[in-house]
Order: C-alpha cells, then structure tokens, then sequence
C-alpha cells in the first residue's frame, strides 16, 4: 500500500460463528536513494555582461527515481558581489542539465548547486566561477577557453578554427561563433621533437597545409632555445568541427639561415647582434617573428613578418618583411632557404603582430608595438595588396582598454564589399583577467585561462 510508514488499522469481518478480528499491516514501496550530482568541469570562467558565455554541463541522478522529477537550483555563493544564486541559470529537463553563470563583478567565487530528489533527499557540488571584467562591443565578443596566450590562427572552415599558443605546442580547435573549450586538441610536441615550447607565433595555410613558424628568436631572458628555431606544417583533412590534423614535415634552422644571409648583406638587421646570448628579442633592435603568409598568387615564396626589429631601429621605423622564396621546398624536404627582397613597411612606426590574405590577395596586417607585452600600446589595422612597393592603407585602430594584446588574424573577407568584418584575437597571457595580480597564463585551472575574440567592421 503506498504509505511512507507503518499503519495498522483493524477490520471487522463477519464469520461463521462469530466476529474474526484481522491485524492488517502494510509496509513502504522500496525507499528512493541518495540523488547525485556531477558536473563536466568543476571550473568556470564567465565576464560581465558577456554574450553566450561558457556553461556546464550537469548529469543528475536517482535510484528508483525518473530523472526529470529531480530539480537542480544554485543554493549559495561564497561571494555576492561576484554572482548570487539568482544569477545562475539552470536548463534542460532528464539526466543532463545545463548551468548559466551571469557575472555581477570581476573576481571568484564558489557556487554551491543542488539537486533535490524525491521523499526531499539532497546532495550538493561546487561549481569554482571566475569572471573577468566587462570589455568594449560584448555582443561581438566571445571567448577562447582552455588557454590564455592564443598567437596564431587559421580558418578551418564552417566557422572554426585552429588556434595555437605561444606557451605550448598544443593546436586547439574552437567553435568561432560561440565562447568554450576547445572541440579538439593535438599536441605537436612528440611530432616535432620539441621538449620546451616552439613560442608558434605565426600560421598560413596553403590548401589543405598550414605552416606554422616559432618566433625563432631567443627567450624573454635572451638565451637560446632551439625548438624557438622551428616551422613545421600540418596536413588538414576534413573541415569544421569535423576537422582533423596530421602532422607533416619541419625545419630547424630558418634563423642560423637568416642570421647568415643578413651578414652576406653587410648585416643590414644586425640579425646576428639581435641573436646574440643575452639579447632579449622584444626590443626595437631586436629580433622575433610573428607573422607568416605567402606573397600574391604563390605556393612557394612565403612571407616571414617581424615584430622586430623595426627599420630602422628608431622610433618611426618601418616594419620588415623577408620573403622565403622557396618555403615550400626548405619545410618539405630541408632545402636551403633562398631569400628575395626585403620589404620595409611603413605602419606608423609599429611593427607586424599577423599577416593574413584572402584568396583574392588582399592582406589584413595586424600591427602593433614591438614592446607590447600589455595592451596600453597602439595596435591598428593596415589593408596591403601584398605587393613590395605597395604602401599599406591604414583601416582603423584596434582597442587597448581591455585586457591582452591583439594577435591573430582569422581570415580576410572581400574588403571591397561593404560591410564585411574580420575576426582578431588577442594574448592574454600576461593579463590580470580576475582582479587578483595574477597573470592569466599562470592561473592554476585552465578553464579558467582563455583568450578573446572579437569581430571588427573593416569595409
């Protein structure tokens, strides 16, 4: 009988012979268990006032219980001024729920969830949220998660598209449209024979091959690390979410080559002063690579963009461009490189931070300070048709308010059509993202590290 305790209730029943009294007892249906409550990651990261940030996913269960009857509520916040209950969001009905976090202010704070099953049973988890200041145009905005330091990046078609990061060898591939971790990963680092990180600054792609370049220049404390000295490429099969990545070929000695042909040019760079032990390469003087891309209708001649040194090394330089003439060959199968003509570039005293064309050449160069290492220094954005004596157009200045520093260009639209806006990314590595002094890429959860990605109008 469906009672939740013991009832005995008497009956009277007619005998032969007299009046029978019956002790009727009934006992309980088999008690429902303890409900569960686990999460996809128990770290989160959000912004205030963002647009479609980042969620969880959480699967609740019961014994003897159908999933749709548990209900899942945020029942605290170790910090309010953070996100209260109020502001967390809980959707989906059955196993799986999904939970929304909107941020009131910069900072963390531990949210407790809980699912409530039947007969009132309750069990709880954390969910450890940290959310990052508001920034400038939020509907545009999404955010890369999973990573702080993005440097390089690649259109893999259908909206996605390949990231790399400066602090690691791993190539991580995004949903473009949407703010989340990664949808795949590769890890290039056994492929390539890398033990530290190759610094992947720069990226192309060539129909179904990227190459990818290290910054080829020493370490922040300016001693030299040989896997900083690689460009590798990877063999792209499929395309959107569907995408895979193959690793392909590499060269290890495309900064001894350039090193040696600028000293064949009465050291015109100072390559070889600027790769000495002890020279950092962000200096005006410098030497450090951040830009890769193919010159005007080739498969072979590639484009090796310089954050530094600017040319000449003064304030106002121009930045510099040394074309590979035969990359395709020095990658594949380890030929010499050959170099063409140097191009100067006049950007406003700022040097290459990326370099992107379209199939139509028209380039998008992103430019900014050879010393950006925060975002309080100038960044614009230059059109160039690609051609050496060519000077570039200036577009518009990018934004320095909000945190990390503009770096990777995703693909360039027809910039003869109106309308038409491009997709940037920025470091955030060295950005306080939280309000706590850290910096982003040495937070201890990668959740929690991400980069920003924002569309700009551009024609």
């Amino acid at each position: 009988m469906p009672h939740s305790s013991r009832i005995a209730r008497r009956a009277a029943v007619a005998a032969a012979g007299g009046l029978l009294t019956v002790a009727v007892v009934s006992f309980p249906a088999h008690a429902a268990g303890t409900p569960t409550i686990k999460l996809s990651t128990a770290y989160l990261s959000g912004a205030v006032g963002a647009s479609g940030d980042p969620a969880v996913t959480v699967t609740v269960a019961q014994s003897g219980t159908d999933a749709s009857a548990l209900t899942v509520t945020a029942s605290a916040s170790s910090k309010t001024s953070v996100a209260q209950t109020g502001d967390v969001t809980v959707s989906g009905t059955g196993a799986t729920r999904t939970v929304s976090v909107a941020a009131r202010a910069q900072g963390y704070t531990d949210l407790t969830l809980k699912v409530t099953g039947t007969g009132g049973a309750t069990a709880t988890t954390k969910l450890h949220y940290a959310a990052s200041q508001a920034v400038q145009s939020p509907a545009d905005t999404r955010y890369f998660t999973g990573s702080s330091d993005a440097s390089a990046a690649v259109d893999a078609g259908g909206g996605y598209v390949v990231v790399a990061d400066d602090e690691s060898n791993v190539l991580r591939l995004y949903n473009g449209a949407v703010s989340g971790a990664p949808v795949k990963t590769w890890d290039m680092s056994s492929k390539v024979g890398a033990d530290k990180e190759i610094d992947i600054e720069g990226a192309t792609r060539v129909g179904n091959l990227i190459y990818w370049t290290g910054s080829l220049g020493n370490n922040k404390d300016g001693e030299y690390k040989a896997d900083r000295n690689t460009v590798f490429t990877t063999t792209v099969t499929g395309s959107g979410a569907a995408t895979e990545l193959t690793y392909a070929h590499s060269y290890k000695k495309l900064r001894d080559q350039l090193v040696d042909w600028d000293e064949d040019n009465d050291d015109r760079y100072g390559f070889k002063d600027a790769t000495a032990d002890g020279q950092a390469p962000k200096q005006i003087d410098g030497f450090n690579v951040e830009g890769l891309e193919f010159a005007p209708g080739s498969t072979t001649t590639a484009y090796v963009g310089f954050r530094a040194p600017l040319v000449p090394p003064a304030s106002g330089g121009k930045a510099l461009i040394v074309p590979v003439t035969n990359m395709d060959k020095v990658v594949a199968s380890g030929s010499t490189p050959a170099f063409g003509t140097p191009i100067e570039l006049n950007l406003g005293g700022l040097s290459i931070r990326d370099i992107r064309k379209n199939s139509a050449n028209q380039y998008l160069i992103v430019a900014g300070s050879w010393a950006a290492d925060d975002n309080s220094d100038p960044y614009a954005l230059y059109k160039w048709d690609g051609v050496a004596g060519d000077a570039p157009t200036k577009l518009r200045d990018l934004p320095t308010t909000d945190p990390g520093g503009w770096e990777a260009v995703v693909s360039v639209p027809d910039l003869t059509a109106s309308g038409q806006s491009v997709q940037l990314i920025t470091d955030n590595g060295d950005a306080d993202l939280y309000g706590d002094g850290t910096a982003a890429k040495d937070l201890d959860h990668d959740e929690w590290k991400k980069s920003r990605t924002v569309r700009f109008t551009v024609s």
